[in-house]
């Protein structure tokens, strides 16, 4: 099914949605980091609040990091990110506000918003999940398969990784090409009716 009201064309459309699925296994082949460079440079243009941008991210390569890792993972992920050729781990930077009077120049006293720790993390967890969902769609647009994941010790992914109290833990994803068995069946969603009202 093709959806001719959208000015991507079908081909776009489903390389970014429908035919895309969730990764669980991944083949050999590397992802350099000029391909994750390409892909954030096409998603940091993406809308957040108060053009926050609190996501951090770290790629995880060298085999004494991914042991580290996988050691913090739950049972069902452990595989996943032991056979991927890249992982990243997502994180917020709770002390993003401090970048916004370059970031959002057009108000220069936004950072006031977020003198208070409680509101820097709400707005910061919030923001950088914006940031996550578009930066897996970048890596679909890229030709590469995601295998976002949140089963894992997130205190322990943050003292082992984040070292300086300021950071937490959204996720990590598995990126590469799928490999054999990669899907799982695709899962129902919900229709339009039962997610849209009009007002």
């Amino acid at each position: 099914m093709t959806n001719d009201l959208l000015a991507l064309d079908s081909a776009a459309q489903d390389l970014l949605f429908r035919e895309a699925h969730t990764a669980h296994a991944f083949s050999d082949e590397p992802v350099s980091d000029e391909q994750i460079q390409a892909i954030y440079d096409l998603v940091k243009y993406a809308p957040t609040s108060l053009n926050q941008q609190p996501l951090r991210v770290v790629l995880v390569r060298s085999e004494e990091a991914r042991e580290r890792l996988v050691g913090l993972m739950s049972d069902g992920n452990k595989a996943k990110v032991a056979g991927a050729p890249l992982t990243a781990i997502l994180a917020v930077d709770n002390e993003f506000h401090e970048h916004l009077p370059r970031l959002f120049p057009a108000y220069p006293n936004a950072k006031d918003f977020f003198t208070e720790r409680p509101a820097r993390e709400g707005s910061a967890r919030l923001n950088g999940t914006l940031q996550a969902g578009y930066f897996f769609l970048g890596i679909r647009a890229a030709g590469l398969a995601a295998g976002p994941m949140t089963g894992f010790d997130g205190d322990g992914i943050t003292k082992e990784f984040f070292t300086d109290g300021n950071h937490s833990v959204l996720a990590v994803v598995a990126i590469g090409k799928p490999g054999e068995q990669a899907f799982f069946p695709r899962g129902e969603r919900l229709a339009f009716d039962e997610v849209f009202t009009t007002v």
